[in-house]
């Protein structure tokens, strides 16, 4: 165990010895022995030995020490005002944070003021917007293992979203944790979280919470019975225990969280699954290399959303893909109905751009953490839904006109608001300035005491020096001896009888009178009534806004929704993207184009894509660089657009949706783990072959690279093979094994494509256009010359390669004193190649015009 955590040694057996002080913070460590205590002292908050060592040394803090009758101690603290900050390098640092706060007033209090903990800070657990470092959702997940199924709860705490799932693998499980990426994983006792792929902070929490009895009751205090929405037991104790675990993080708090009012149940079948390695290889939301932009990713590219709640929305959406055609089209009728009405997708847009996250703020309110000016913020929001509405009401779609019913413009909240909540409010809330006068009868004559007190005070100077006769003299305030009156010590024998000394300056003497001492006592007594007061109004006002917390979170979601939908039209109708037609037999796609790549380079060759069930694996060869892997991964990010709702970059689209997308594609290792890339590569492409069904989309880019090539052939037509005789899916398989191109015209529903070059006087230029057929060369040896490699070696390679072929093949070879390209080899020759070239034709369906080029490049070939 870390020696920063639990009861410190030095404190361990001394229990009664200690003082008052010290053992409160022994008891809290041992209570909370999972958790790096800070202590609240004074302004700031303490930790002592091991503890005090392990922070000054990660905070780079002074260490000092405490000294008493019982010994001396290390200390470190770190400044309330400025704790969070501190906090957030103890969670990255692999710390959960038990904040132990003075829950009495000092001034109030005889001996040793009480503390207790008042929050549990964990990574997964947070609501501090100063530690949430982004808009994205922060979810903490909770794992169940039952005999026959596993379970899955995900809670984001800072907006109150809950998800719940469960499946009979843990493989499938494994999947939705990577989707979802949650920051910590709570798991019952004993159960371990590494076959779930939890790639996050893990929580063994008290297996009481996870007991199916006590996690049902847990439920039903939120949502009612848990048979009415959860499917199965492991579920139930999945959400029971984590919703405990949430009220836990919460410790000093009322227990249940009040903003949590939703829970959603899924199928993991339901959406498409992109696993951690197709998230990863696809960039949908993280750049896989550290080259570039690191901002440019699909995520990046199709974000113009204009509030936080719609940016996570859209990264939602973007996880979660639809597979049912129905929700598919309804989303697509509200993005066209936007790229249609400019001047109103503008007008949203602009409104939008003025929301607040109001989704966080009503968790904020409801915890009790919101100060005034969140709650204007929220009014502020609101405000804006009538015109929302407004621009909504000529809208045909029915999703937009069901978005429109769901923007409750909360009228009364509103008002609740507005009246009670000043324009500008002060930030602190027990320190006045906060409530508006004429909301309260008591507190608007309070402050009428306090100003008409205020303005005898103004007053007092000017009478005072008439009366005494003492130009100079002042009438000031200050904290520590209030409102007095100063004479500088040239007039002290002009000073009245009735004047009492209350302070003595150097070269002045500060009085005060029977009716400045008055007027002083009832402008006090009035300010601190008045502030106590505005502090008990705002809290209520807050408790009244808090218990709309659920029409509140309807609006919200709607907002986010209409966001996401506004923000798809705005780059459907700004990028030239056009509407996917949905359903169909595979993948069609006319003059597709990488939404990504075509943002970060000055042109972008579009290519044609056509999988279906009779033509569904494609051998794609060519050389390097030349654009293979680019245009594999184009197919499946307009495939996850078209899922996800949005128009697509083509010039036309049909996608029958898929139930996954599978990549293996890009090499990596992983050495901590002891595994080099070749076995990273099969352990990815045993994943794919145990999940994928005919209704998937897989992308395959040089399997069976990483060992010899006798082995890697091998490997690659087996898989080859069974892709297409056993599973069926749509499948683009990328490959410098050019023997696979024969394996291709010998299977029925494989077919060849290829990436084509053309070689100068030794240069090559790529024109990155997807054609039917084989390659003829890799170019291997040039590609490496135009990156730099020194030419003694680019010769040597060279003259290997030539004599490798025999004299007999220099295709490929600038080199090369023939002035024709050799004919491409196979295994069998040119003749085999070309008559496997003339197999693949499917003349059934080729224009006029198409047979005659074909016609035309076969005879140029054989010339």
């Amino acid at each position: 165990m870390d020696a920063a955590l639990g009861v410190p040694e030095k404190m361990a057996d001394r229990g009664e010895e200690l003082t008052p002080m010290l053992s409160q913070y022994r008891a809290l460590c041992e209570r909370y022995d999972d958790s790096l205590v800070l202590f609240q002292v004074g302004d700031f908050y303490e930790t002592f030995c091991e503890a005090a060592e392990a922070t000054a040394r990660l905070l780079e803090i002074t260490l000092t020490q405490r000294e008493d009758s019982t010994g001396t101690y290390p200390m470190a603290g770190i400044p309330i005002d400025n704790a969070e900050s501190y906090i957030e390098t103890l969670l990255d640092a692999g710390y959960r944070v038990a904040v132990a706060d003075q829950v009495q007033d000092p001034d109030e209090t005889t001996g040793v003021v009480d503390r207790a903990v008042t929050r549990i800070v964990t990574p997964g657990t947070l609501t501090e917007d100063e530690l949430l470092a982004t808009d994205d959702n922060n979810f903490v997940a909770c794992l169940t293992e039952d005999p026959d199924r596993f379970g899955l709860a995900l809670l984001d705490v800072s907006t109150g979203d809950f998800y719940a799932t469960s499946a009979r693998r843990e493989t499938t499980i494994a999947d939705e944790v990577s989707r979802f990426a949650p920051a910590e994983a709570v798991v019952e006792p004993g159960v371990e979280a590494d076959p779930f792929d939890a790639d996050c902070m893990v929580s063994p929490y008290d297996a009481g919470a996870f007991e199916p009895g006590a996690a049902a009751e847990t439920v039903a205090t939120y949502f009612g019975s848990p048979d009415a929405r959860l499917a199965a037991d492991a579920e139930v104790r999945a959400c029971g225990a984590l919703l405990a675990y949430a009220e836990y993080a919460r410790s000093g708090q009322d227990d249940r969280l009040d903003y949590i009012n939703h829970l959603t149940r899924y199928e993991p079948r339901e959406y498409m699954l992109l696993d951690r390695v197709a998230l990863s290889s696809l960039e949908l939301f993280e750049r896989r290399t550290v080259h570039g932009d690191a901002e440019v990713t699909l995520l990046g590219v199709l974000d113009e959303t204009s509030c936080a709640m719609g940016s996570r929305e859209l990264k939602d959406w973007l996880r979660r893909p639809l597979v049912d055609p129905d929700r598919i089209e309804a989303r697509l009728d509200a993005v066209e109905e936007w790229t249609r009405n400019v001047r109103e997708r503008e007008a949203a847009r602009e409104t939008l751009r003025d929301v607040y996250d109001i989704e966080r703020l009503i968790a904020r309110i409801s915890r009790g953490r919101a100060d005034a000016r969140d709650l204007r913020s929220l009014k502020d929001t609101l405000d804006a839904v009538p015109d929302l509405r407004e621009t909504l009401s000529g809208f045909d779609s029915e999703t937009l006109a069901a978005l429109r019913a769901d923007l409750d413009e909360l009228e009364d909240v509103r008002a609740l608001i507005d009246d009670a909540i000043r324009p500008d409010p002060a930030r602190e809330i027990t320190e006045g300035e906060v409530i508006n006068p004429e909301y309260d009868a008591e507190l608007a004559r309070l402050r009428e005491t306090e100003r008409e007190g205020k303005a005898w005070i103004d007053d007092l100077e000017a009478q005072e020096r008439e009366r005494t006769g003492i130009d100079s003299l002042k009438v000031g305030h200050n904290s520590v001896h209030g409102y007095y009156i100063e004479v500088t010590n040239a007039n002290l024998d002009s000073v009245p009888d009735d004047y009492t000394r209350r302070q003595t300056l150097k070269n002045s003497e500060r009085f005060y009178t029977p009716e400045l001492k008055e007027r002083e006592d009832e402008i006090l007594r009035a300010e601190s009534r008045a502030d106590d007061l505005e502090h008990e109004l705002f809290r209520e006002v807050r408790s009244a806004v808090a218990a709309e917390s659920e029409r509140v979170q309807a609006v919200a979601a709607a907002l986010a929704e209409l966001d996401v939908l506004a923000a798809l039209g705005e780059v459907a109708a700004t990028r030239d993207y056009v509407r996917p037609e949905i359903g169909g037999d595979g993948i069609e796609i006319e003059g597709g184009r990488h939404p990504v790549v075509e943002r970060t380079q000055q042109s972008f060759v579009p290519n044609d894509t056509r999988l279906d069930s009779e033509r569904s694996f494609a051998v794609v060869t060519g050389p390097n660089m030349s654009g293979k892997s680019t245009y594999m991964r184009q197919v499946a990010l307009v495939t996850v657009l078209a899922q996800t709702g949005s128009f697509v970059p083509a010039a036309s689209a049909r996608i029958e949706p898929v139930d996954r997308v599978f990549t293996r594609v890009g090499a990596s290792d992983d050495i901590a783990g002891g595994r080099s890339t070749f076995m990273v590569e099969m352990t990815e492409l045993a994943s794919i072959l145990r999940s994928a069904t005919a209704d998937s989309l897989v992308l395959l880019d040089e399997v069976g690279r990483g060992t010899s090539t006798t082995d890697g052939l091998a490997i690659a037509r087996a898989v080859t093979e069974h892709v297409h005789d056993e599973i069926g899916a749509l499948t683009l398989f990328a490959t410098h094994h050019h023997e696979l191109t024969e394996t291709a015209a010998e299977l029925p529903n494989a077919f060849n494509l290829h990436f084509a070059a053309d070689q100068t006087a030794g240069e090559v230029a790529f024109d990155h256009e997807v054609r039917r057929g084989a390659a003829t060369a890799s170019y291997g040896v040039q590609v490496a010359r135009e990156a730099g490699v020194p030419d003694e070696v680019v010769a040597r390679s060279t003259e290997l390669l030539d004599a490798d072929r025999g004299g007999t093949d220099r295709a490929g070879d600038p080199d090369a004193s023939s002035p024709e390209p050799a004919p491409e080899v196979v295994a069998d020759g040119p003749k085999d190649a070309l008559a496997a070239r003339l197999r693949e034709l499917d003349v059934a369906t080729m224009t006029p015009l198409e047979a005659m080029n074909a016609l035309a490049e076969l005879k140029d070939e054989v010339e």
